[in-house]
Protein backbone atom coordinates (compact mmCIF):
# COMPACT_ATOMS: atom_id res chain seq x y z
CA UNK A 1 0.00 0.00 0.00
CA UNK A 2 1.00 3.32 -0.80
CA UNK A 3 2.08 5.90 1.95
CA UNK A 4 -0.21 9.21 2.26
CA UNK A 5 1.29 11.97 0.33
CA UNK A 6 1.99 14.69 3.27
CA UNK A 7 2.08 18.43 1.92
CA UNK A 8 5.62 19.80 0.75
CA UNK A 9 7.24 23.01 0.59
CA UNK A 10 10.93 24.07 -0.56
CA UNK A 11 13.03 25.13 2.03
CA UNK A 12 17.11 26.45 1.14
CA UNK A 13 19.65 28.33 2.32
CA UNK A 14 20.70 32.24 1.15
CA UNK A 15 23.25 31.90 -0.71
CA UNK A 16 25.16 35.14 0.58
CA UNK A 17 23.85 35.57 4.67
CA UNK A 18 23.15 31.71 4.88
CA UNK A 19 19.68 32.41 6.45
CA UNK A 20 17.19 29.74 6.09
CA UNK A 21 14.71 30.91 3.52
CA UNK A 22 11.29 29.36 1.83
CA UNK A 23 9.99 29.09 -1.58
CA UNK A 24 6.95 31.52 -2.16
CA UNK A 25 4.42 31.55 -4.49
CA UNK A 26 5.50 34.47 -6.38
CA UNK A 27 9.25 32.16 -6.87
CA UNK A 28 10.71 34.44 -4.84
CA UNK A 29 12.53 33.57 -1.14
CA UNK A 30 10.91 34.28 2.37
CA UNK A 31 12.54 34.57 5.97
CA UNK A 32 8.91 33.68 7.07
CA UNK A 33 7.72 29.74 6.91
CA UNK A 34 4.44 30.53 7.06
CA UNK A 35 4.86 32.26 3.65
CA UNK A 36 6.18 29.06 1.63
CA UNK A 37 4.16 27.66 -0.87
CA UNK A 38 2.77 24.23 -0.40
CA UNK A 39 2.43 21.49 -2.32
CA UNK A 40 -0.49 19.46 -1.99
CA UNK A 41 0.66 16.71 -4.98
CA UNK A 42 4.34 15.22 -5.46
CA UNK A 43 4.06 16.47 -9.12
CA UNK A 44 3.35 19.95 -7.49
CA UNK A 45 6.20 19.37 -5.32
CA UNK A 46 8.77 18.58 -8.60
CA UNK A 47 7.57 21.42 -10.10
CA UNK A 48 8.53 23.90 -7.28
CA UNK A 49 11.85 22.17 -6.35
CA UNK A 50 12.75 22.61 -9.85
CA UNK A 51 11.64 26.42 -10.32
CA UNK A 52 13.84 26.79 -6.61
CA UNK A 53 16.86 25.04 -8.12
CA UNK A 54 16.87 27.19 -11.12
CA UNK A 55 17.92 30.44 -8.37
CA UNK A 56 21.67 29.04 -7.62
CA UNK A 57 22.60 32.39 -7.57
CA UNK A 58 20.70 33.15 -4.51
CA UNK A 59 20.25 29.82 -2.69
CA UNK A 60 22.45 26.51 -1.69
CA UNK A 61 20.52 23.12 -0.90
CA UNK A 62 17.00 23.42 -2.09
CA UNK A 63 15.10 20.38 -0.69
CA UNK A 64 11.23 19.33 -0.42
CA UNK A 65 10.60 19.85 3.76
CA UNK A 66 7.07 17.78 4.90
CA UNK A 67 4.52 20.61 6.30
CA UNK A 68 1.00 19.90 7.80
CA UNK A 69 -1.24 22.95 7.49
CA UNK A 70 -1.79 25.20 10.47
CA UNK A 71 -4.83 25.65 12.62
CA UNK A 72 -4.07 29.16 10.48
CA UNK A 73 -4.06 27.85 7.16
CA UNK A 74 -0.05 28.23 7.10
CA UNK A 75 2.49 25.79 6.38
CA UNK A 76 3.76 24.02 10.07
CA UNK A 77 7.19 22.12 10.03
CA UNK A 78 6.36 18.61 11.17
CA UNK A 79 10.13 17.56 11.77
CA UNK A 80 12.10 18.43 14.47
CA UNK A 81 14.96 19.85 12.18
CA UNK A 82 12.85 22.29 10.42
CA UNK A 83 11.19 23.33 13.37
CA UNK A 84 14.69 24.11 14.53
CA UNK A 85 15.24 25.43 11.52
CA UNK A 86 12.81 28.07 11.77
CA UNK A 87 14.41 29.93 15.23
CA UNK A 88 17.54 30.41 13.29
CA UNK A 89 21.21 29.58 14.23
CA UNK A 90 22.03 28.02 17.47
CA UNK A 91 24.59 30.60 18.62
CA UNK A 92 23.22 32.90 20.80
CA UNK A 93 25.06 35.63 20.11
CA UNK A 94 23.99 36.40 16.68
CA UNK A 95 21.49 36.29 14.02
CA UNK A 96 17.65 35.74 15.12
CA UNK A 97 18.02 34.33 18.75
CA UNK A 98 20.36 37.40 19.42
CA UNK A 99 16.98 39.23 19.71
CA UNK A 100 15.24 36.66 22.15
Amino acid sequence: MAREYRPRIVTANDLIEGDTVYFTASHGWSREHGEAVVAFSADAADGLLEAAAKQQDRIVGAYLAEVEMGPDHRPQPVHFREAFRTRGPSNYFHGKQAQA
